[in-house]
């Protein structure tokens, strides 16, 4: 992961509505291993996190100006150390007008991982630990606490400046329980939301489930393919990549590599191309199975509570919005 540019500043802020006291360095981090280390370890929590926005740039204007400074630094109208300090300067003012905002460091690193350039920008936090020294004393210590990691985003470069069309170049931690006081880090990076991951990602598992049913497929071929799906979607979002319909389509079936992404032109479900998977919503997209003694019963776990219910009480299944396949040859078994 070769380190283009990487800085830290330090915002000191209380949330108490104090001013806060910027401690900007002055000149970029030389590269060694433990700034590779860190990064590497960021990128880790950050792909870890749940809760993910994606979304694209507004338009420049005074509002939102740090789009038009990451663009003079990429055309070398400035330096990194110039634009980093311009840019966590704006930060400084956004937390003060925010009272409940806590400071912190402020890294930013341009970073290039395959041959994607990606600008990442978090803010960091110490937690106090313990040590034992050299002399075998035990002793406090301060360290980077990734596992809370609350405020960064990043910012996938090249697609931004590549692919005009694009709506999801740049991902952010989105605040809980709608507005937050996290949502002025939102408005520093300048970004709109584009893409929305759970519903996607549910209109995705919803068009799967139509085409497991479409090609009645055993029980043991379906529970495959929906391992396949699961497993393809959390090992991108595990690094942080979106899913792509016709890679995933290939691996579903791969005899007939491009049948599900047809299956999902035809339909006209409204995807997307590429998108990003939710973690949460693939983490409730399991099969429930069962056999015993003639019958057979399979479905996605996400149906529970919905189409299906459980009555543990009475040892019953509830099962709403029978498949049209099924309701004919009851019919036909009734006439």
């Amino acid at each position: 992961m070769p380190i283009r540019h990487c800085i830290v500043h330090l915002i000191d802020k209380k949330p108490d509505g104090t001013p806060a006291v910027l401690h900007a360095r002055d000149s970029e981090l030389s590269s060694s291993q433990a700034m590779e280390n860190l990064l590497a370890d960021l990128n880790e929590s950050y792909n870890a996190k749940q809760g993910k926005a994606w979304g694209l740039f507004h338009e420049e204007s005074g509002a939102y100006p740090f789009s038009g400074w990451l663009k003079q630094y990429l055309d070398g109208e400035k330096d990194f150390t110039a634009f980093s300090r311009q840019a966590v300067e704006q930060l400084q003012k956004l937390m003060e007008e925010s009272n409940l905002a806590t400071g912190g460091h402020v890294l930013l690193a341009h970073y290039q991982q395959g041959m994607t350039d990606y600008l990442a920008i978090a803010l960091l936090h110490h937690s106090e630990g313990v040590t034992v020294t050299e002399a075998l004393d035990v002793a406090p210590a301060k360290h980077l606490d990734l596992g809370q990691l609350h405020l960064a985003a990043r910012i996938n470069i090249s697609e931004w400046q590549n692919n005009k069309q694009s709506k999801q170049y740049i991902s952010f931690i989105r605040g809980k329980n709608g507005k937050k006081v996290s949502d002025y880090f939102r408005d520093f990076i300048g970004c709109q939301e584009g893409v929305d991951a759970p519903s996607e990602t549910r209109t995705l598992l919803k068009a799967f489930s139509d085409f497991v049913e479409s090609e009645d497929l055993p029980e043991e071929q379906a529970r495959a393919k929906t391992d396949t799906l699961v497993d393809y979607a959390s090992s991108q979002a595990k690094i942080g990549e979106p899913m792509t319909l016709e890679d995933l389509s290939g691996l579903i079936d791969e005899d007939r590599p491009r049948a599900f992404y047809e299956h999902i032109r035809n339909k006209d479900y409204g995807l997307a191309p590429e998108f990003p998977a939710d973690k949460r919503t693939l983490n409730q997209f399991r099969r429930f199975t069962g056999r015993a003694e003639g019958l057979s019963i399979s479905f996605e776990s996400h149906l529970l509570g919905s189409a299906i219910e459980y009555d543990e009480a009475r040892d019953m299944l509830i099962i709403r919005q029978l498949p049209t396949q099924l309701k004919d040859q009851l019919k036909r078994r009734k006439d």
